[in-house]
């Protein structure tokens, strides 16, 4: 691709990320603060610029006087074939001793490898360390990163950190940040203005840390009430899912014009129908590789319209094969989305106009072996053996990055296996120009975020930057408010404040610390308070994530510890309320009869529970999902379609 041909590639893209242009003539530029721990900087015209390939010369990519979209097309014209493919991986920030990347710190020499020899620029870190350390240790992968010949700085990405739920692999656990209400918690309180406000504070958190990327929101529709990642989900309405989404991209990337310098950018998940999955089983999985959506792909798709108005700078396709599907009167070809030019080609890029980053989920291009496919006690599943390329297992890697590459992806999420996209280049199976395209899209954000002016962080300013007071009174406020009163018998609620109760899942510690006399005889209690997850079951043990995502059944039964709580409270006649975490749509027919109060939460602390059972806090939630009546209603609905079960308990938008 000839330099004039790469400018106008980045200049097509440039509206799309929400550019900043030049200064205008006869200005002078206000001089930015420059990181030089490792180049030096270039004075030019009384300004200063960090000579990022340290020749001593101002190269148009080093010149923060141009815009974005002409510092990326310049790089990419000065950039190897190898380093060109390196920019299209997104890979795990090395660990020193860990799994799947969590650790204690990065392995630097592990990481210098990756960016030296393999030249790649973007990963995603899972080190949960307290903000300092983790400024630290991220200003120390920065430093590595500038020590290469062009000194492309990292974009580091994370999951989710400022919420409950953790997943391995799919969801992180922050330390010392913020923690609010799952995103449900946000849909349950339909207020964009709230979801603003946790945005910029997450924002600000992530800067701090040196995170740069978010991995999030997750925009599918929580149709298919067994599916386990409906927690991260703004629930079943595409309508607002839509608001709600719009509103955590701008929050995040600080615009509603799209990603401004102190943003954040957002890959909004997954690209499309990933709710709708038969029996809810997970397409992580070689057995829940498949989804639905059927005749309702169309609102899948609408929920993402808020974020793409918001132009949001990626997007990441989900992982089933689309089974049964039509897209504009034609049959879906039956592959993953990432390897699917109708979804990203040609309603993505095309219908819909989108020009930012597709970085594709994890570990598409390999292989599932044996122990991906039909893990045994034996020879379960490991973090090693974890693949999903539905569809395409039958193509090599090569073939895989090739096919990826032509339907419109920008990165491969989850690699770093650099050699057989070479090869596929080298062999004229990859248009250059459609590769420089790919380059110029993922370097555009560094750019603008100003990252080649200066990756590093303040570990001091982080622990300043991170868990405020004021903030975490916003979040905890959040906690309380999102709960949903489901049912309150003969107002029992508020129990009154300084007496006697029994408890089941809930910290003995919390309760006294809210005043309460706690007894270990439930015949002594004025009230109980059960706290439970909804019903699951383990189906897959022996998969990696079957083994840690909820499956089954969603209703309670004898023999489960919190049905057996409630059935001996109610035996003692005691006033009950059950305090559940909706992680996903429970049913609560069976224990229903055996309850006074059922608070709903989707996300909250003991003491939240608390405050509102004790009528120091309201509930304000509704329901974002109805909660179905039966099993067998759940097992009849359609998994693509919203709310759909028969006569269900408590239908969508319910709370007292």
């Amino acid at each position: 691709m000839t330099p004039a041909s790469l400018k106008k590639c980045a200049l097509l893209l440039s509206s799309a990320i929400g550019l900043a242009g030049c200064a205008h003539a006869g200005q002078q530029p206000d001089q930015p603060e420059l990181g030089l721990r490792v180049r030096e900087a270039v004075p030019v015209d009384g300004l200063r610029f960090r000579d990022a390939d340290g020749d001593g010369r101002l190269s148009p990519y080093e010149d923060w006087r141009l815009s974005p979209a002409d510092r990326a097309a310049d790089l990419a014209g000065r950039m190897t074939q190898a380093e060109k493919v390196g920019t299209l991986m997104h890979s795990t920030m090395p660990g020193r001793d860990g799994q799947l990347g969590r650790a204690l710190s990065y392995d630097l020499d592990e990481l210098g490898t990756l960016v030296n020899d393999k030249h790649v620029t973007s990963f995603i870190t899972r080190l949960t360390l307290a903000p300092a350390q983790l400024a630290e240790q991220n200003n120390a992968a920065q430093e590595v990163a500038a020590a290469g010949r062009l000194g492309v700085p990292l974009t580091l990405s994370t999951d989710p950190r400022n919420h409950f739920s953790y997943v391995l692999g799919a969801a992180e656990a922050g330390t010392g940040t913020t923690q609010w209400p799952e995103l449900l918690g946000f849909a349950a309180l339909r207020d964009p203005a709230l979801v603003r406000e946790f945005g910029e504070i997450a924002r600000r958190e992530y800067r701090a840390l040196g995170i740069h990327m978010a991995l999030s929101p997750q925009l599918d529709l929580l149709t298919e009430p067994r599916w386990p990642r409906g927690s991260g989900t703004f629930g079943s309405s595409a309508e607002l899912g839509s608001e709600l989404g719009g509103a955590y991209v701008e929050a995040f990337q600080g615009s509603d014009q799209g990603l401004q310098s102190d943003g954040v950018m957002t890959v909004v998940k997954h690209w499309v129908g990933y709710g709708a999955q038969p029996e809810g089983f997970e397409a992580h999985n070689y057995y829940g590789r498949f989804a639905e959506p059927g005749d309702y792909l169309d609102q899948h798709i609408a929920a993402f319209e808020g974020a793409l108005q918001a132009k949001s700078a990626g997007i990441m396709p989900a992982y089933p094969i689309l089974r049964e599907t039509q897209l504009n009167g034609e049959t879906l070809e039956p592959v993953g989305p990432g390897f699917s030019a109708q979804l990203l080609k040609g309603l993505l890029r095309g219908d819909l106009g989108y020009e930012g980053i597709i970085l594709s989920d994890w570990a598409i291009t390999r292989d599932c072996n044996e122990r991906c496919m039909n893990p045994t006690d034996a020879e379960p599943q490991r973090a090693p053996d974890i693949a999903t390329p539905w569809g395409v297992e039958d193509l090599t890697v090569r073939q895989r990055y090739v096919k990826g590459l032509n339907a419109g992806i920008d990165q491969f999420g989850g690699t770093d296996d650099v050699g057989p996209l070479l090869e596929a280049l080298e062999a004229g199976e990859v248009d250059t120009a459609r590769l420089d395209q790919s380059v110029i899209r993922v370097m555009v954000p560094k750019f603008q975020l100003g990252l080649f002016e200066n990756p590093y962080v303040d570990p001091a300013a982080a622990t300043a930057a991170i868990g405020r007071e004021s903030d975490i009174a916003k979040a905890d406020r959040l906690q309380r408010e999102s709960q949903v009163l489901l049912r309150n018998e003969d107002g029992v609620l508020p129990f009154g404040q300084g007496q006697k109760v029994w408890l089941h899942g809930m910290d003995a510690a919390a309760a006294s610390a809210a005043g309460l006399q706690v007894v270990d005889d439930v015949a002594e209690a004025d009230f109980a308070i059960v706290r439970a997850d909804t019903p699951s079951q383990m189906l897959h043990p022996n998969h990696f994530f079957g083994s840690r995502y909820k499956e089954g059944r969603l209703n309670f039964e004898p023999g489960d510890p919190a049905y057996d709580a409630l059935a001996r409270a109610n035996e003692a006649q005691v006033p009950t309320m059950l305090a559940i975490f909706l992680d996903r749509p429970a049913v609560l027919s069976e224990v229903l009869p055996m309850t006074d109060v059922i608070l709903a939460n989707f996300g909250a602390s003991d003491a939240a529970v608390l405050d509102v059972a004790l009528g120091r806090a309201q509930a304000h939630g509704r329901l974002p999902f109805e909660l179905p009546r039966s099993m067998e209603a759940v097992r009849e609905q359609d998994p693509a379609a919203p709310d759909d079960s028969t006569n269900p308990l408590y239908p969508f938008g319910s709370g007292l």
